[in-house]
């Protein structure tokens, strides 16, 4: 007589749905990093509008992400009511019992892809701030190069897309305190 073999469990209700949120997840995660690689383009072309634009982009995805947040915490309520522990202490290797064993490797595969590219997401934002600091300490250096911190250079802004910034400064004035701040003239 041959030994018996264990037939695995069929996949679960509740593994489809953690592997679908991971998806998800994931899916939402490629988005964020999309925007902040292009973002961080916008920042290095200097260009304002990309800028915001990127900014807006991410703003949404963050608020779709809460949608998202709500439903993991549903996910870990029931894994906890599974394993008798608190949603707070469901670690992924305590949920991944819960699972068929294909939908523990999967779920584990997708969690490390998620970590990974929210690492990724973290490294190039801390990125993009950097350049942004150097871009506004430029900016703040140049605005006291020409003499115009506390003058009222007449910014308002722009009511229409488009619009650009007046400045009270003269245009001579302006041009002078440029070249000068250049060096440009003796």
């Amino acid at each position: 007589m041959t030994g018996s073999t264990l037939t695995p469990a069929p996949p679960t209700v509740f593994g489809a749905d953690v592997l679908r949120h991971l998806d998800a997840q994931l899916a939402s995660a490629r988005r964020l990093l999309d925007a902040v690689l292009r973002q961080g383009a916008a920042i290095r072309a200097r260009d304002v509008d990309g800028v915001l634009a990127r900014l807006a982009e991410m703003q949404g995805e963050m608020e779709r992400r809460s949608t998202l947040e709500r439903e993991r915490v549903r996910l870990l309520t029931t894994a906890g009511q599974g394993l008798g522990l608190p949603p707070h202490a469901v670690t992924l290797d305590e949920l991944v019992r819960l699972l068929h064993p294909d939908e523990a490797l999967a779920a584990k595969g997708r969690s490390a892809e998620l970590r990974g590219m929210l690492a990724e997401v973290q490294r190039e934002h801390t990125i993009n701030r950097a350049l942004m600091r150097q871009e506004l300490a430029f900016l703040s250096h140049l605005t006291r190069q020409l003499g115009i911190d506390a003058e009222d250079v007449g910014y308002r802004p722009p009511s229409e897309p488009g619009a650009t910034m007046r400045a009270t400064l003269a245009p001579a004035a302006q041009a002078v305190r440029i070249r000068r701040s250049l060096d440009l003239e003796a």
